[in-house]
């Protein structure tokens, strides 16, 4: 058995096994996907020296890479939602009772406030809600009367009064 591992195939099979699977665990807290791509590719490589070892090595390893590929996933699916950092990466809500304010036509010809500098977007108080509003012409200062002048899908466009 220590002959096994002595041999430099194997030592290098094992290093980027752990180096890999070490990686894709750091995606975790150092998202942007660079740390994780690093990791699958040192996985892959581990994978290709297992192969050029002995084949049959090489299958068991590409399985056993994909069984503990899987198993992190299905660990971290069921138990990191519920640790601190996991709560505060997750919403609490499942989303379904989430609701877009009312940007409709009842808005039209209402007047409000400029809650912040509409350069030409910010937010403004109408109908004693925040709303995200683009104003028609350049800047309007926050504080100063607006009028809704139009509705166009999801943007509120207002005038200055």
């Amino acid at each position: 058995m220590s002959e096994f591992f002595q041999d430099s195939r194997i030592q290098m099979f094992v290093t980027l096994l752990l180096a890999g699977l070490l990686a894709v665990g750091a995606e975790i807290f150092l998202p942007g996907g660079i740390i994780g791509t690093v990791g699958v590719f040192a996985l892959l490589g581990a994978v290709a020296v297992a192969f050029r070892y002995d084949p049959t090595f090489g299958f068991y390893a590409a399985i056993a890479v994909l069984l503990l590929l899987g198993l992190s996933l299905w660990i971290w699916l069921k138990f990191f939602p519920k640790t601190r950092i996991g709560r505060s990466l997750t919403l609490d809500a499942d989303g379904q009772d989430f609701k877009s304010p009312a940007q409709s036509a009842d808005l039209v010809d209402q007047e409000g406030v400029a809650h912040s500098d509409l350069r030409p977007s910010g937010f403004a108080l109408i109908g004693g809600k925040k709303l995200d509003v683009l104003s028609e012409g350049g800047l309007i200062p926050a504080g100063d009367r607006i009028r809704v002048v139009r509705v166009e899908g999801n943007r509120v466009i207002v005038r200055h009064i």
